[in-house]
Parts: C-alpha cells; structure tokens; sequence
C-alpha cells in the first residue's frame, strides 16, 4: 500500500487563498446586486414603518394612561366628598339623637319631679290629717 501524499503547504495556501478570493468576490458581486438593494431599500421601510407603528402604540398608551389616571384623580374626589358627606351626615345624625336623648332626659326628669312633689304633698297631708 502506498501512503497518502498530502498537498504541499504552498499549494494548500494557495488553495485556501483561491477559496477566499471566490467567496470576496461572491459577496461583492451579492452586494452590488440591484435585487439587493431594492430587498435592503424594502427591509429599511418595513423597519421604519414599525417604529413608525410603535411610535404611534405608545403616543397611545401614554394617552390612555394619562385618561385613566385622571379618572382615578376624579373618582378619588367623588370619594372624598361623599365620604365628607357621609361624615356630616352622621354629625347631624349625632346631634339630633343628643339632642332627643337630652329632651327624652328633661322630660324624664320633669315626671319623676312630678312624682317626687305629689309623693311629698301626699306625705305632707297624711301628717297634717286632712
């Protein structure tokens, strides 16, 4: 059996140098194609329609954010008033049951005197003996 002879390393570089000249040269002339540029021209104005389109997203939901947030500023308003009312609500509640105990209390307080009084005249009378 004979033993395998490889390429010299002259001719491998030679070789790999031809190589690399073929794929430069693949690639310039792929670059220089005007199929390319116009794919290249395409690719950029789909790309600067989508920052167009997420430009517009976000203008969007900044606006709808800024919406939301004043609904909550209102709507924590309308609380706030309605819990004030509700607060004075119950003061003027407060006050008129005050105001119905201590009447409830005074008239209370005139019938037990009442009482007290016609108890002492009774008292007075039986001492006396008329």
């Amino acid at each position: 059996m004979s033993s395998y002879k490889g390429l010299d390393p002259e001719q491998r570089q030679r070789n790999a140098a031809a190589v690399k000249k073929a794929m430069l040269d693949r690639f310039r002339a792929a670059s220089e194609n005007p199929d390319a540029a116009k794919r290249r021209a395409a690719r950029a104005a789909v790309n600067e329609a989508r920052l167009v389109r997420i430009a517009k997203r976000e203008a969007a939901n900044m606006v709808r954010k800024a919406e939301l947030a004043e609904q909550a500023a209102r709507a924590a308003a309308l609380a706030l008033q309605a819990e004030r009312e509700a607060e004075k609500a119950e003061a003027l509640i407060a006050t008129e049951r005050a105001e119905r105990a201590a009447l409830l209390e005074a008239e209370q307080k005139a019938a037990r005197d009442i009482r007290y009084a016609a108890r002492k005249a009774a008292k007075k009378e039986r001492r006396r003996g008329y």
